[in-house]
């Protein structure tokens, strides 16, 4: 049974990787499937059995499942500049991402689905929007959102 839930674990977690090269929530879907496996596993008497994933591992994952996000929000305001957004864009990027992080946990209420989908969506609208009200054209301050 062991080594079947390993198995499937390291299956899902790979779908999950695969969904993070499409842009989408796939390190807090690897996050909570790891987290649920070692719940399910976590032996009743703790005095017996050392748990298969420790609350050590798992404070760890989270760690660096938050870090992997903040490189992400930092990567939009990169990726805004890059595509020749001007500072006022990266300053839309920046502050639209935390403000579409906390309205898309409102509005999509999933833990993390929500507050991922709203940052991106968020951050490209906050370029977009600075980069149009600082006096760029339509399609160029398109550009430094979509970046």
């Amino acid at each position: 049974m062991f080594w079947l839930l390993v198995v499937v674990l390291l299956l899902l977690n790979a779908a999950w990787l695969a969904l993070v090269a499409l842009g989408l929530p796939g390190t807090w879907l690897m996050v909570i499937t790891t987290a649920l496996v070692a719940w399910w596993q976590w032996p009743a008497d703790s005095t017996v059995e050392a748990p298969m994933i420790g609350i050590g591992v798992l404070g760890a994952i989270v760690v660096v499942a938050t870090l992997a996000e903040v490189l992400e929000l930092i990567a939009g305001v990169v990726g805004t500049k890059a595509t020749g957004g001007g500072r006022r864009g990266s300053i839309g990027a920046l502050a639209g991402g935390l403000i579409g992080a906390l309205v898309g946990t409102v509005l999509i209420p999933i833990p993390l689905l929500g507050s991922l989908i709203g940052a991106c969506v968020g951050a490209g609208l906050g370029a977009w929007g600075l980069e149009l009200s600082g006096g760029r054209e339509h399609g160029a301050a398109l550009k430094a959102g979509v970046g």
